[in-house]
């Protein structure tokens, strides 16, 4: 029985390794940059760092990973995960001049979360590179209307400090990001 668990347990590994390695999702490599400097490109290219950032701080997590936490009381990677889902809801949100909407997303696998955030973060990034004057993508919470300052402060910072998070606790749980990316440029080494 023991055996049957250990194989069970390795096979369901290797199986989240291998949907994370989708070549296909968006981030991979950071899109290449804007000719010109519009607060729109700008913007947009500090998503496009953050989902840089994402995907290779999520890329190959195993279960083990994803239980990861700390210390007791804090977020565990896979909740930490979830937090920038739900922050990459906001983002997306401001940049479809729509109210934030709260989604539930308990059912969605680590796999699922993994690609609805690089897919979130792409989108708005691609509507605000074509926006000369982001100040009318605002953060709406219920009736309240936040500037899109606070986009920049708020949610894109936090989802780029949890990325941090996430590839701190990957390494001390035993499964480093990949070696070969090179951050200041955003790409990836070719062997």
């Amino acid at each position: 029985m023991k055996k049957v668990c250990s194989a069970l347990s390795l096979f369901f590994t290797l199986s989240i390794v291998a949907q994370n390695n989708d070549d296909n999702l968006p981030y991979y490599e950071i899109p290449e940059y804007s000719d010109t400097y519009t607060a729109g490109t700008v913007a947009a290219r500090m998503i496009d760092g953050l989902g840089f950032r994402f995907y290779w701080a999520t890329d190959g997590l195993t279960e083990e990973d994803l239980s990861y936490k700390p210390i007791g009381g804090s977020r565990s990677t896979g909740e930490t995960v979830d937090h920038v889902l739900t922050l990459s809801y906001v983002i997306l949100s401001a940049a479809l001049h729509q109210p934030y909407d709260k989604k539930d997303t308990s059912q969605l696998s680590f796999v699922e979360k993994r690609k609805q955030t690089l897919i979130n973060l792409k989108t708005a990034a691609d509507i605000l590179r074509a926006s000369d004057d982001v100040s009318k993508f605002v953060i709406v919470f219920g009736e309240r209307e936040n500037p899109f300052w606070n986009a920049i402060n708020g949610p894109i910072a936090d989802a780029i400090w949890h990325s941090g998070q996430i590839a701190s606790y990957r390494r001390t749980s035993g499964n480093p990001i990949n070696s070969d990316i090179n951050h200041f440029t955003g790409t990836v080494k070719s062997n």
